[in-house]
């Protein structure tokens, strides 16, 4: 079961958080402080802000602790009598200071219980640390506190590609401001408490905006560290605190869902080590100009989710046939080759071919051809429709998924941001442009008919929240009802394009509707009434659509062929010309380091000085500046593009210095080098054949050729011309 935490707060009258700060030796001798810190609450997030941080620890652990794959909150414990109550409602008449919460009917493991209540009476030492206090307060003195079973899952490794899972109670207790783990371990086919590894987060008021957190471990000098489940004590009381006492005090609320809160976690991180190994290859042969790394291992991670979705449906619907798919707008392919390759019938269709595309072999299929929104692009025979950073289609695939069959669901990833026709436009200023346009994807799907579920992905990327639409909010034989409420919606989004907004009149789900009759899209977000279909369209309505019907007019798909903008296709002389230029005006200026010797001499090696980009831009005429600004990016991305040449850092350009990149690179990824060394010596160098001191790097440790006797060609150039 997966339950969210609420932010608890003292300022219920007869909850006293606010506690004198108790001398840790009354806890016990084999009790200790792991940590303190003093946190100074000048925004009043107090004590709120600190259970909110102790929800990220108690359901994201892997936030902090990488080695962790996640959290799974198993069964939210119940008071003992009675319904269970959030923390500020929690005062009771009469309860044991940790009387065991009654387990759910439905919970696998009854024994629980008995253990809850064991703990309870038997071992008081245990249960004075768990009240944070140095001794046992009568029956009654305080409610009792929350109890909820966690099962923390550790990443699947080389050296233990099956990690077993563990298990502990997490007791929180709002009265006494502490939150208590206790690990559970399996004896004998019982489980018991973990002693060793007990500990516990305690927040204390000191004084005025002064509060105390600390760390604290039932038997520290016993603490068993298994490196992964359980980190050192250390790490406890120092880098785990140091996070909690950060975001207790963050004036920060959190947009998203959790990661992967819609799948099995378990599923997930072993599905996602056996695709990472399996398809790690692709990132040695990847012969576009794109990062490997990111796009390799993103679409690892969204192929993984979508395996283990799917995987869950088949099990909820009792089916054994995996599902078919389409991705629209599957650019460089790879996620639908994975895909196809574990088994799942599909194809993927861009408006481009990449050159990646040959690599994959005929079981992948990919089309080229320009998707436009009319009944031309329906799939009635496939299960889901894919929209992987979609772009201008976004909008469209829940249209697309509901018109081609009743039985089409879809997940969307959006990244840029359309609308059905150009570009969106922001109508809601009291929301971020991302929160704001997933909200528009998401009153789309609610449109469309469907039950609209979010996710966020764990995948390298800033756009990482996907949207679901897996069943459908009405019955199929209302669909003719509902594709008319698609059609208005969709024309009056059409009509709202091409209408300026204010921030304050605004179209949005959460916010009022522009006073017009061209925008009043909201008019079409209402529940079906109770009269049938054919009540309510005439005749003619309720007829098949006619073939190649077009949806909207004035939906524009991308150019097949991608026009570059970033000062690449700049004739090579005059970028030449004014890297030169601009090299010469680094040198003239004060050194950075005059006193540094020059590598196999008594000379120093000029690094120049630095200049602004303004002032760099000073030095270049008109013509050349005007001509750079019809570029993306203008002077700084020529400059950036010249990257064995000049850095450019907060405005400032440099010379760059190959001696400090050669140390950099001790700290990159095994990928990184990899790529590097087939890159070695492809390149003419510009220091050696320009610079008045030559390069600062021997010609042996030196990735450019000091002459065209040392050229080689690209790896990549290669496999390239293989693949043709």
């Amino acid at each position: 079961m997966r339950q969210r935490w609420r932010s608890a707060s003292s300022s219920r009258a007869g909850v006293p958080l606010v506690l004198p700060d108790p001398a840790i030796e009354v806890l016990g001798s084999n009790m200790g402080l792991l940590g303190r810190a003093l946190v100074t609450d000048g925004s009043a997030q107090l004590p709120s802000g600190f259970w909110s941080a102790v929800a990220v620890w108690v359901e994201r652990p892997q936030v902090v602790n990488k080695r962790l794959c996640g959290a799974r909150l198993e069964a939210p414990g119940r008071p003992a009598r009675g319904r269970a109550r959030e923390p500020e409602d929690s005062a009771g008449p009469d309860r044991g200071a940790l009387e065991a919460p009654r387990a759910p009917s439905s919970d696998p493991d009854p024994p629980l219980e008995d253990l809850f209540r064991s703990l309870a009476s038997a071992d008081e030492e245990v249960l004075r640390f768990v009240r944070g206090t140095g001794e046992a307060k009568p029956r009654g003195a305080s409610p009792e506190p929350e109890v909820m079973l966690r099962t923390l899952i550790p990443k699947p490794s080389a050296a233990l590609p099956w990690p077993a899972p563990r298990r502990e109670m997490v007791v929180r207790d709002v009265f006494n401001g502490t939150v208590t783990f206790l690990p559970l371990e399996e004896e004998e086919q019982r489980l018991q408490v973990k002693k060793n590894n007990i500990y516990q987060i305690q927040l204390r008021h000191n004084k005025d905006e002064e509060w105390y957190i600390s760390m604290l471990a039932f038997s520290p000098k016993r603490w068993d560290s298994d490196g992964v489940i359980y980190p050192k004590s250390s790490w406890l009381g120092k880098e785990l605190l140091s996070k909690l006492s950060k975001w207790s005090v963050e004036n920060k609320k959190n947009e998203f869902k959790s990661t992967l809160s819609l799948i099995s976690l378990m599923k997930y991180s072993q599905i996602y080590q056996e695709l990472k190994k399996k398809y790690k290859e692709m990132v040695k042969v990847w012969p576009e100009v794109t990062d490997p790394e990111k796009f390799v291992y993103e679409d690892v991670a969204i192929a993984t989710y979508l395996l283990v979705l799917w995987e869950e449906e088949r099990a909820e619907k009792g089916i054994t046939e995996k599902q078919s798919f389409v991705d629209l707008g599957c650019g460089n392919g790879l996620l639908v080759h994975i895909l196809s390759n574990e088994g799942h019938p599909g194809r993927g269709i861009d408006v481009r071919r990449r050159k990646i595309w040959n690599m994959y072999g005929p079981q992948t299929q990919l089309e080229e051809s320009a998707i436009r929104p009319n009944d031309s692009y329906l799939f009635p025979d496939v299960d889901w429709l894919i929209g992987n950073h979609s772009d201008e289609l976004t909008p469209w695939i829940p249209v697309i998924a509901a018109r081609s069959s009743y039985n089409c669901r879809y997940f969307v990833l959006p990244c840029c941001f359309f609308d059905f026709t150009g570009k969106y436009s922001r109508r809601q200023s009291k929301k971020t442009q991302y929160r704001e346009y997933l909200d528009f994807i998401k009153e789309v799907g609610l449109t469309c008919g469907f039950h609209v579920e979010e996710d966020c992905l764990r995948i390298p990327s800033t756009k990482r929240v996907c949207l679901i639409g897996k069943s459908r909010t009405y019955p199929a034989p209302e669909e003719a009802l509902v594709d008319k409420q698609r059609t208005q919606y969709i024309d009056s989004r059409q009509s709202c394009a091409q209408i300026p907004h204010s921030e304050d009149s605004s179209c949005s789900s959460s916010g009022s509707t522009i006073e017009t009759n061209h925008c009043n899209h909201h008019a079409y977000l209402n529940y079906l009434s109770d009269e049938s279909p054919e009540d309510q369209f005439p005749e003619d309505e309720r007829k098949v659509p006619q073939e190649n019907r077009i949806w909207i007019s004035g939906f524009q798909p991308r150019d097949k062929i991608e026009h570059v903008r970033n000062c690449a296709s700049l004739p090579r002389d005059f970028i030449d010309h004014i890297v030169l230029k601009v090299a010469n005006l680094l040198l003239n200026e004060k050194q950075q380091n005059p006193k540094d010797p020059f590598i196999g001499s008594s000379k120093t090696w000029n690094r120049g000085g630095s200049l602004s980009l303004a002032e760099v831009a000073n030095h270049l005429d008109r013509e050349t500046l005007q001509r750079l600004k019809r570029e993306c990016g203008g002077l700084q991305t020529l400059l950036k593009n010249s990257h064995q040449i000049f850095e450019v850092v907060n405005g400032r350009v440099y010379i760059r210095d190959w001696r400090e990149e050669k140390t950099a690179k001790k700290n990159q990824s095994e990928a990184k080098r990899r790529l590097s060394s087939e890159a070695f010596k492809t390149r003419l160098c510009w220091f050696f054949m320009h610079h008045p001191d030559g390069c600062s790097l021997t010609s042996e440790s030196c990735p450019y050729a000091h002459g065209t006797q040392e050229l080689r060609q690209s790896q990549i150039l290669k496999k390239i011309k293989q693949i043709h």
